[in-house]
């Protein structure tokens, strides 16, 4: 793995101000632009809260890069159904209920079902992922998921020779979620993947981190990493999983398609409409980094060959 620098000259630094693609922007700020777009001090500093989950297996899939602070991960988050500054969802996460929780399963499948989510984690075992997550807006953390592959779920459903897409879609609440008081999005939040890069083994339905059940503000209690691409393909508190034949519509791409694509893969020489992707903030560092074709998981490629990489984003 190489060693990325930490020498920067200050002139490698992009502006001063990065202006988020949002309905309303989100506002780094000077502070984010040098390197220093850190959570504020907060009890979460302390370190991993709740219920210890039982991972059987744990798998470093980062290259051996350090995990983010527990700190970081929980308080410095895009959730917008509970805020749309990163400070929100921390905030605002005490209304939402993660138990009893179900998932249903359907559409296009031989075996439609609901299940509690804690029978999910029974039936499947759980196991700690340490991945990179790269979001679109050019920051960056090493996270230490716990889920199972959402393989497993699929198998467990046996789509029909119909189903080419999985569609997610998450809870639609305003009063667990405030943030869906606003027309920020067309809610509920909904995403999508084709059934080959759902079956993927590095796709994962996460319940927890840093071993523990997983925090309201990061998705609480299940909610889709696909670490090839930006985050947020990473649907937040589902509810629903619908096989489809058809290409299922995504909120932010619904929202601003010529800025949001279906596929939203990682992609240093694709940049935003008003950015660029090719370096990244790692939250915690103080220098950029070059920003790795499908965040570094090379593996996905052949999902794609053939297909014009532009189109993927």
């Amino acid at each position: 793995m190489a060693r990325w620098r930490t020498d920067e000259p200050e002139g490698a630094v992009t502006d001063e101000r990065l202006w988020l693609a949002r309905r309303e922007f989100l506002r780094l700020g000077a502070a984010g632009a040098l390197g220093l777009a850190l959570p504020r001090p907060s009890a979460a500093d302390d370190g991993p809260t709740g219920a210890v989950l039982p991972v059987t297996r744990r798998v470093d899939l980062a290259g051996g890069e350090r995990p983010t602070p527990w700190g970081a991960i929980t308080t410095y988050n895009n959730f917008y159904e509970l805020g749309t500054d990163k400070e929100d969802p921390a905030r605002n996460a005490g209304g939402l209920r993660p138990r009893p929780w179900t998932l249903t399963v359907d559409g296009e499948v031989h075996r439609p079902l609901t299940l509690d989510v804690d029978e999910l984690i029974r039936r499947f075992g759980l196991e700690e992922r340490i991945y990179r997550m790269r979001c679109v807006e050019a920051w960056s953390m090493v996270i230490p998921w716990v889920g199972f592959p959402l393989a497993a779920l699929v198998r467990l459903a046996e789509p029909t020779s119909r189903a080419r897409f999985v569609a997610f879609r998450t809870l639609l609440d305003p009063g667990q979620l405030p943030g869906q008081r606003r027309a920020v999005l067309d809610w509920p939040y909904v995403e999508g993947l084709r059934i080959d890069e759902a079956v993927h083994p590095l796709a994962l339905l996460a319940v927890g981190l840093y071993g523990r059940v997983l925090p309201g503000q990061d998705g609480a209690p299940i909610r889709l990493v696909v670490p090839w691409k930006y985050g947020f393909k990473g649907a937040k508190s589902i509810v629903r999983v619908s096989f489809v034949e058809r290409q299922p519509p995504t909120s932010w791409s619904r929202l601003a398609p010529s800025e949001y694509g279906f596929y939203g893969n990682v992609n240093p020489a694709v940049d935003h409409p008003r950015w660029s992707q090719a370096r990244e903030r790692r939250i915690g560092e103080f220098f950029r980094r070059p920003t790795l074709p499908f965040n570094g998981y090379g593996e996905v490629a052949p999902l794609y060959a053939g297909l014009d990489p532009r189109s993927l984003y």
